[in-house]
């Protein structure tokens, strides 16, 4: 009787024939497998979203300040950090210890006074950490000519005559004719010599000036004062 060495054929369902042969169970973990989508999806949900990466700081814009400006800055501060703020947290340290804070008032207003403080601080570090110091009587190579600490005289077109002088920021003062370096009229002024006309643009309209004068003299500044009503100052007591 005649055998065949070759093997019977396999049957196969028609399922298994469409979707191919069996893979063993090596074959389940390898990589060739085709993963589960799904499974792909939750991974991605569980992975940690990445925050926006903090873009690096800009360069420090210059404050440009007198020396008497840049005093009283600085004595705003001392007295912001040393005598107003501790009496201020005294303050709300005993409104807290009467007991119920919400309709505490003493402790609300207290509260409320400390984060102006604390913002004001912050605001006076950074304008004296970024001063840039200008005497306005210091020698300089062009005197003549418009720059920061300048008290310069010019003409309008009604022939007018205005005197300004070219201060800080923290150092206006509109009635004393302290005007900023940085404003319209500041720039518009800046480099400009005695007999130059410069056009000064305004809102709606050109202004038309003549420079008279420029010459860098003191310029006077009021030193600071503790506020009317400060927390730190001694009450009077009423006999």
């Amino acid at each position: 009787m005649y055998h065949s060495t070759a093997s019977p054929r396999t049957l196969r369902s028609p399922r298994e024939e469409l979707s191919g042969p069996r893979r063993g169970t090596s074959e389940i973990g390898s990589s060739a497998s085709t993963r589960n989508p799904m499974a792909d999806w939750q991974m991605r949900e569980k992975r940690p979203l990445r925050g926006p990466r903090p873009e690096p700081a800009g360069p420090t814009l210059k404050n440009y300040i007198t020396p008497a400006g840049l005093q009283r800055l600085k004595d705003e501060h001392v007295f912001l950090l040393r005598r107003e703020r501790p009496a201020v947290v005294e303050v709300v340290a005993w409104a807290a210890s009467n007991g119920d804070r919400s309709e505490n008032a003493d402790y609300l207003y207290g509260k409320r006074r400390l984060g102006q403080i604390d913002s004001r601080i912050r605001f006076l570090t950074k304008r004296i950490d970024a001063a840039v110091v200008v005497d306005p009587v210091a020698p300089r190579p062009a005197a003549t000519r418009a720059f920061f600490g300048a008290t310069v005289t010019y003409k309008d077109a009604a022939g007018l005559e205005h005197v300004v002088s070219i201060v800080g920021i923290d150092e206006v003062d509109l009635d004393r004719g302290y005007i900023s370096w940085r404003s319209p009229l500041g720039n518009t002024l800046m480099k400009s010599c005695p007999g130059d006309r410069v056009n000064l643009l305004a809102p709606g309209k050109t202004e038309h000036l003549e420079i008279i004068e420029v010459e860098y003299a003191p310029i006077p500044m009021d030193p600071f004062r503790e506020p009317l009503g400060a927390q730190s100052t001694p009450k009077v007591e009423r006999s």
